[in-house]
């Protein structure tokens, strides 16, 4: 009785990261609506052709770019808006979607080859590979977990456990996130004056952020801009080295979903400042580090949920 209650528990943890997704998807669609937006999105293709940015993506943002000024911004933006409607929805009611799964994967690729300029141009000061591209791993979750089976508004299958080589696969594709941000946290620019992003966060911010930011500022001041850069640095690489080779993984997901959360509410300022049609994150989304929380639940909750699965089985023989 009491394994019953826990795999009930665990499905349904997929289930409510699944559901957070759907939210965050669904604030983002509301923040489309704003007709500043679409007056500013033209120029947000300007990512791709940003100095330093390699010429191929320059070349392929002036195809876009021209594509949109084609179309008429005014379409494009609506039927962004309409995907974006229709993929928080499914992720809310689990309607199709281990068929819109597949929809918010590309969708998001493209955005993150436009809007988000492929988290570049990789100068001193990069520290991301940007927002789009963790929306992607998300979706790709959804679809490796069978996420819609649990707290779905509409019949699915019984629920099954995550196969091993999907969570493995899951996980080295999210070290690869983080290794690649650490490659750029362990970076001179960063080491020296990672703090520089902490004291942009509080620009435009209402004064409760500011001060929430200040006090971490205050704090890095007692240590040291150095000892903060590689104490960030090296926190980043052992989350990336976990996720690489899956070892003590039951302690990292948790403090890497605590350590995002952070980054999230400091260097990303709580996704904002929120103005007319645009945040402080590219693409008009919540931010980077509020997805990279959400793939750590996930990750949690699949990985509970297929080891309550797997030690019910014998049990049950």
């Amino acid at each position: 009785m009491n394994a019953q209650r826990f795999r009930l528990t665990a499905d349904t943890a997929v289930g409510l990261a699944r559901l957070l997704f759907g939210a965050i998807c669904l604030v983002n669609a509301l923040l489309h609506l704003d007709p500043a937006y679409p007056a500013k999105f033209l120029a947000s293709l300007a990512a791709d052709w940003a100095p330093g940015q390699p010429g191929w993506l320059v070349a392929w943002g002036h195809v876009t770019a021209a594509g949109v000024q084609s179309l008429g911004v005014g379409p494009v933006v609506n039927t962004m808006v309409v995907i974006e409607f229709v993929l928080a929805l499914s992720l809310l009611t689990g309607a199709w979607l281990h068929r819109l799964a597949w929809v918010g994967i590309v969708y998001n690729l493209w955005l993150w080859s436009t809007v988000g300029g492929l988290g570049g141009p990789y100068t001193p000061g990069a520290t991301d590979p940007g927002t789009a591209i963790v929306y992607v791993l998300a979706f790709a979750l959804v679809l490796l977990t069978h996420a819609w089976r649990s707290l779905s508004l509409v019949r699915h299958g019984p629920m099954q456990a995550p196969a091993n080589w999907k969570l493995r696969l899951s996980e080295i594709a999210f070290g690869l996130l983080w290794a690649f941000d650490a490659y750029w946290k362990w970076q001179p620019d960063f080491l020296l004056h990672g703090v520089d992003n902490l004291t942009a966060s509080q620009a435009g911010q209402p004064g409760w952020i500011v001060a929430y930011i200040g006090f971490f500022i205050r704090m890095i001041g007692i240590i040291g801009p150095l000892a903060f850069g590689i104490a960030i640095a090296t926190a980043e690489s052992v989350i990336a080295l976990a996720l690489l080779t899956g070892l003590a993984l039951d302690w990292m997901l948790p403090l890497g979903a605590i350590y995002s959360f952070v980054l999230w509410t400091t260097a990303e300022g709580w996704g904002g400042p929120y103005a007319a049609g645009v945040t402080g994150n590219k693409g008009d989304v919540l931010g980077t580090a509020t997805l990279y929380v959400l793939v750590f639940l996930f990750l949690i909750a699949a990985r509970a949920e297929r080891a309550v699965r797997t030690r019910a089985i014998p049990a049950a023989g």
